[in-house]
């Protein structure tokens, strides 16, 4: 816990060896007199607040094996004469702010074994020459904002072990030079622009962890029948990868971690994944896949987490997985899954995740489930359920709007009543005597007759019935053909009148509606909620949203474009929303298809039952308010969707919080992305007052015409949506003789050191404070006011992974 600043006389030890002090609190910048210590064989600096640069003069240092200064606050470039420790074996910079090209002097270290220069602001594009640093085993440049192409000398690294150049702007294809790295067993190209298709070399080396995610990257995955089964974790998700997901798959024997989610893969889940045995994660989700979950699954006997969610699987959910005992995560959810809610998942004790919503789910739920002691989160909503709530320690404090859109629940919860129990119909025997009944003498020649006449009665009005149900029943099946044989004659929605319904006829005027899954177009009879103001979900800048539902049964969100005379021809219009719709990211909400014709636009996203953020920010109770966890799990995941988009050339325009909804789980999906590029041109007057309607998130080079508008722009309005989240006020508020900019009032507090006081009140201090103050801060730096000052969102997402605490932010009172 030493503080202060390190004295420049440390210089005056000329026999130091070693020099360890890291972990603590020293502050100010680094003197120049360390450089004085040339006996010094290894100095450790690391996780402290050290700031400013580092001076000239390291080469001084003849004797330096290992430097460490990780973890400060060191700023400008890296010094020229730092190759000249031609005995470092070891260089540590991570998690600093230091910037420029790599200096040539450090192609000198030719026996450095370990650099780590990862989460810097390096730029600039790798040079050559880090290919002649022969005997390097780790080589990691990570979160940088390193450019251009990887170089194919990196192949020429034959001892290296770990490779990490995750989070840049690399581009082009990966080397298959790399192939000459024999004793790689860590690779990491996550979070680049990198095209092309997969390396051959992943699986013919002896990789263990193998990450690709985040990338461009398209083609197969080219599992060869014979391969190294030593590869632990294979994460190749957020690309465009193709074709089917390989059986040769299950060769990867020693996998545990296994994420292919949101590509474009077809087919069906491998059978062969149930022979993976150490396997623990399996992440298909967003893959495009179809057909049933197979049995076979069980055979992973480690898995804890299983995500098949954002598919089109069909069939029902195979009883097998309540063999999976270690299971601890489970999410089948926006698929076709139908037949009932298995039983058998209330022997996985460990369990505390299960999300099944959207699906087609029937019967009832399990009653068995409410004895699972670990499950905190049930979400069935939008299926076909029915029957009685299950009651239990966890039944009895479910959110409604897990089990939301089940028409046939009934409970409590769901405010429905159960329909009563009724006892089962007394039969009285006709030939017993009734006591209260004066009994009187039965012919019974009388009687047999009686009882001849009753049966032939019944017989024939038994007969006329079936009669009248086989006639309704053959009329109903030759309407019901008719409508089918018309519908299938009809491959084109009309809008007519703000109704969409089904027309055997079409003329030029007409529009068609696209779904990019190639799902049933078709919208339920009756279902008229583009003109229905009982069905709007809210309006903004580009139009009003209304709620549909599918025939199908799944529901979806309409945007009602008003934006119509400023609007691209229909080419350019397609070709735009086509590429938004293939913007498939966890945290934003995805485009399912569209409708044109000149005069009206539509576009349809998933419904999301959860309510935006502002009414969950502002018009929420106390009891009801987001905790410091959910605050910091929305700011992160709104991040992580921006990057998305970034990386993709798409500018949000429009961030704000009512464009951020919360799914039933409290997962933010941002909306309205990108539809600024469906007008013909980016007028920023246009955009400031048609799009940009709430005050406060508007960047400030808006108001210039000579200031090119950049992504710089969204994360200005990501900073002021960090301190409104934070502090649950609005970003411009009008009070009765004064108005208060929310930015203004957050760096007054920052500066007078009582940020705490700005935390939104209704977490009533329960919030980790180490967490709090950089995530303030993170907003601030956001919304400079030179757009060159503001981090790329790909820092941002860095940054906010490195706040949170190891504890994972559990809610505890401020220190």
């Amino acid at each position: 816990m030493l503080f202060g600043e390190i004295p420049k006389n440390v210089g005056s030890c000329p026999t130091l060896a070693e020099l360890d002090l890291s972990g603590n609190r020293l502050s100010g910048s680094l003197p120049s007199e360390i450089w004085a210590l040339n006996a010094l064989r290894n100095l450790d600096l690391s996780d402290n607040e050290l700031i400013g640069d580092i001076p000239a003069g390291i080469s001084r240092m003849f004797n330096l094996r290992s430097i460490s200064l990780r973890g400060n606050k060191l700023t400008g470039k890296l010094p020229e004469d730092i190759g000249e420790c031609l005995l470092l074996k070891s260089l540590d910079l991570t998690g600093n702010s230091i910037s420029g090209e790599l200096p040539v002097s450090l192609k000198k270290l030719s026996t450095c074994t370990f650099l780590s220069l990862r989460s810097n602001s390096f730029s600039g594009e790798v040079p050559t020459w880090v290919g002649e640093m022969k005997v390097l085993e780790t080589l990691d440049l990570s979160w940088n904002k390193f450019s251009g192409e990887i170089p194919s000398s990196i192949g020429n690294l034959n001892s290296l072990k770990v490779l990490k150049l995750s989070g840049n702007g690399f581009t082009g294809s990966v080397p298959e030079s790399i192939s000459g790295c024999a004793n790689l067993q860590e690779v990491d190209f996550s979070w680049n622009s990198l095209t092309g298709n997969l390396p051959s070399w992943i699986f013919k080396l002896g990789l263990q962890r193998i990450s690709f995610s985040d990338n461009v990257l398209s083609g197969a995955v080219p599992v060869p029948e014979s391969v190294n089964p030593s590869v632990q974790v294979l994460d190749l998700s957020s690309n465009s990868l193709s074709g089917w997901i390989p059986a040769e798959i299950s060769n990867l024997q020693g996998l545990q971690f296994l994420n292919l989610s949101w590509n474009s893969f077809s087919g069906s889940v491998p059978v062969s994944c149930g022979q993976l045995k150490l396997l623990e994660v399996l992440d298909f989700t967003g893959c495009g896949l179809n057909g049933t979950i197979p049995a076979e699954i069980e055979g992973a006997i480690s898995l804890k987490e299983i995500r098949l969610g954002w598919n089109s699987l069909t069939g029902e959910i195979p009883t097998q997985i309540g063999n999976c005992s270690s299971l601890t995560f489970l999410d089948m959810s926006q698929n076709n899954l139908t037949g009932p809610i298995p039983a058998a998942l209330s022997n996985l004790t460990n369990l505390s995740t299960v999300n099944l919503s959207q699906n087609k789910l029937s019967g009832s739920i399990p009653k068995q489930l409410s004895n699972l002691p670990r499950l905190l989160s049930f979400n069935v909503s939008h299926n076909l359920l029915s029957g009685d709530i299950p009651s239990g320690t966890f039944f009895d404090s479910i959110p409604s709007s897990s089990l939301s859109d089940n028409p046939g629940l009934c409970g409590a919860l769901v405010k429905k009543p159960c329909p009563a129990v009724l006892p089962k119909p007394i039969v009285l025997n006709p030939n017993s005597s009734n006591p209260l009944v004066e009994s009187s003498p039965i012919n019974p020649t009388s009687f047999h007759h009686k009882r001849i006449i009753l049966s032939i009665s019944t017989l024939i009005a038994i007969a006329a019935a079936a009669t009248i149900a086989i006639g309704v029943i053959t009329v109903t099946v030759l309407n019901l053909r008719v409508r089918e044989n018309g519908a299938r004659s009809t491959a084109v929605l009309e809008l007519s009148d703000g109704y969409l319904s089904q027309s055997p006829t079409t003329d030029m005027n007409s529009g068609k509606v696209v779904m990019f899954d190639g799902s049933d177009p078709e919208f339920i009879a009756g279902n008229h909620a583009v003109a229905n103001k009982d069905c709007e979900l809210g309006r903004g800048g580009f139009g009003s949203v209304y709620k549909a539902t599918l025939i199908d049964g799944q529901p979806v969100a309409i945007k009602k474009l008003t934006v119509s005379s400023l609007v691209k021809s229909q080419e350019d219009f397609e070709r735009e929303v086509k590429l938004l719709g293939k913007l498939k990211h966890r945290n934003l909400v995805a485009m399912r298809g569209y409708y044109w014709t000149p005069s009206l636009q539509l576009l349809i996203y998933d419904y999301i039952s959860g309510g935006n953020l502002y009414k969950h920010l502002h018009e929420s109770s106390e009891t009801s308010a987001l905790s410091w966890k959910e605050r910091f799990d929305i700011i992160l995941g709104i991040s992580r969707s921006l990057a998305h988009l970034h990386r993709n050339g798409v500018i949000h325009y429009n961030l704000k919080s009512s464009n951020v909804l919360l799914d039933s789980s409290g997962e933010a999906k941002v909306g309205d992305y990108g539809l600024a590029k469906l007008l013909p041109m980016l007028d920023r007057y246009v955009l400031s007052s048609k799009i940009q309607s709430v005050l406060g998130y508007m960047a400030p080079e808006f108001a210039c015409r000579a200031v090119k508008i950049t992504d710089k722009c969204d994360i200005y309005g990501f900073g002021i949506l960090v301190l409104e989240i934070l502090t649950g006020k609005r970003p411009v508020e009008y009070l009765e003789d004064d108005v208060v900019v929310l930015c203004d009032l957050v760096r007054t507090a920052l500066d007078e050191g009582r940020v705490e006081e700005c935390i939104d009140e209704r977490l009533c201090g329960k919030f980790p404070i180490e967490e709090a103050v950089p995530v303030v801060k993170l907003g601030l730096v956001c919304i400079s006011q030179v757009p060159s000052n503001r981090p790329d969102m790909g820092e941002v997402v860095n940054i906010l992974e490195l706040i949170r605490c190891p504890q994972d932010s559990p809610e505890g009172e401020i220190s």
